[in-house]
């Protein structure tokens, strides 16, 4: 029991380590190895959660060496949800894209396992580190895996797209460890914690502002903040469907996590806010971000390329939100890494059904889709009220947050970016709904042929459907989210 805090990480790890080697002996077996490690990295995550709201943080000291010196696993109240959230979403997708993935990468699913379990071997350690340097090796193990996963999707566009993400995702790292490199300069220290005490009398200090600004580009080129989007629409659109359903709920939603664990434990809200003063700058980049991603979307006519351009919007909502720079914003803003996280991989869900059966999701495809695949339109529908903000599903009470803390900092434009934004996105789905519903079948299926009903398999359309109800459960639940996971952190 006190090594979970280890076993979350550990777990894929081996897994990874024992699925490649069954590729090469047996590899029917990669696949209930890769499951067997996300089930037990899950119940660890889930038992690390429960200790934290029993007991208190978690500081786990790797191989037994003492920090500042060893590495530390630090967990409290929000990285313990941020792990049971990635774990649970890991291996629900695994149980829902089994198909996907035999019917993607029939000749690669072995490499496909491999590799996914190591992204979640970086998620997951970039959840739970509480060292800088350690957490810029975990960012990099988790990137390395996407750019490979990325390359294996399609088989024309997939390499290019990976490509581009490597370019920008180096230049990304390279700031972040430009930035810890300056921070270890300064204080002579890596630990988040010990960091954070030896530069709070350094207010005035250039290296440690060099620190924090370089550390910031970084981690906002990694979450995609536009204009440093770029990489993102073509990465998580061309990525195979059982990495697309994790990747896009995920990557950026943890990059989030990591500006604002580095804003809250490093560097403190006194020094961002009051020294600095950069609140009004970033809301404003925040604003333009929501702004940008729902313009952006409404031209695409691909499902996949839209959704990953409201992506861009969504971090809009959490970079203004956590840069409001009262409690409401900060709320807000870490409700919806939860909340954004279900609803986005809900509609990856949905969009991987479809492409199982379709192949393609090009708006022209989806004729008649509500009677073909009702089951699926059923999740997804519900999923796209969420990101609406339709009460009493989770996304209204994040976005609720957000809009009156924005109020509180006098912060109107970006109140008036998040309500547009929520026009934008019912627009945008509702053009879908309409493809869906209203457009009859083209090719064989004239007005008055029956629909033949053709649905994704059983295990995928439990996966939605799960996803989908626990939407409006977590939304009915939020209060209690707030009060025993996110204000105890923000204390």
């Amino acid at each position: 029991m006190n090594n979970y805090p280890a076993l979350v990480v550990i777990a894929p790890l081996l897994g990874a380590f024992f699925a490649g080697i069954a590729a090469w002996v047996e590899e029917r077996l990669t696949y209930p190895l890769a499951l067997a490690a996300m089930g037990i990295s899950a119940f660890s995550a889930v038992n690390n959660l429960i200790t934290v709201l029993a007991s208190g943080t978690i500081s786990y000291r790797m191989a037994g060496w003492a920090p500042p010196m060893g590495i530390e696993y630090r967990i409290d109240t929000l990285n313990a949800v941020v792990m049971v959230l990635i774990s649970g979403i890991a291996l629900v997708n695994l149980v829902a894209s089994y198909r996907n993935v035999q019917q993607e990468t029939p000749d690669r699913s072995s490499a496909f396992y491999v590799m996914y379990l190591l992204f979640l071997v970086g998620l997951l350690g970039v959840t739970a580190t509480g060292d800088l340097f350690n957490l810029y090796v975990l960012i990099e193990i988790t990137s390395l895996t996407s750019y490979t996963m990325i390359a294996l999707g399609d088989r024309d566009r997939g390499p290019l797209a990976s490509l581009n993400y490597v370019f920008i995702g180096v230049i990304g790292a390279s700031f972040y460890l430009l930035g810890v490199g300056y921070i270890y300069i300064q204080t002579g220290s890596l630990n988040m914690m010990d960091v954070a005490g030896i530069i709070r009398g350094m207010e005035g200090s250039s290296t440690v502002l060099a620190a924090f600004i370089l550390c910031m580009l970084g981690i906002w080129i990694k979450m995609a903040l536009f204009p440093l989007h770029v990489w993102l629409p073509n990465a998580y659109s061309y990525a195979p469907v059982g990495f697309a359903r994790i990747v896009s709920p995920l990557m950026t939603k943890v990059m989030v996590y990591v500006m604002v664990r580095l804003m809250i434990t490093v560097f403190g809200l006194d020094y961002i806010f009051t020294t600095l003063n950069l609140s009004k700058s970033v809301v404003w980049l925040g604003t333009i971000a929501v702004l940008a991603g729902g313009i952006m979307a409404l031209g695409q006519k691909n499902l996949k390329k839209m959704l990953t351009y409201i992506i861009v919007c969504e971090i809009g909502y959490m970079v203004g939100g956590a840069w409001l720079g009262n409690e409401l914003g900060m709320t807000g803003a870490i409700l919806h890494i939860i909340n954004d996280a279900l609803m986005t991989f809900a509609l990856f869900l949905a969009v991987g059904n479809m492409v199982y059966k379709l192949k393609t999701v090009d708006f022209t495809d989806l004729q008649g889709l509500f009677g073909k695949m009702p089951w699926t339109m059923a999740g997804f529908v519900l999923a796209a009220f969420s990101i609406v903000g339709v009460p009493p599903t989770c996304g209204f009470f994040s976005k609720w947050y957000l809009i009156l803390g924005a109020f509180e900092a006098g912060a109107y434009h970006f109140a008036a970016a998040l309500l547009i934004s929520s026009l934008l996105c019912a627009i945008l789905f509702f053009r879908v709904f309409e493809i869906c519903f209203f457009e009859p079948m083209s090719e064989g299926h004239g007005h008055g042929e029956a629909v033949v009903m053709e649905e994704a398999p059983v295990s995928s359309l439990a996966a939605l459907g799960i996803v989908s109800l626990s939407l409006i459960l977590v939304g009915i639940y939020s209060g209690t989210i707030v009060d025993t996971i996110i204000l105890p952190f923000l204390k």
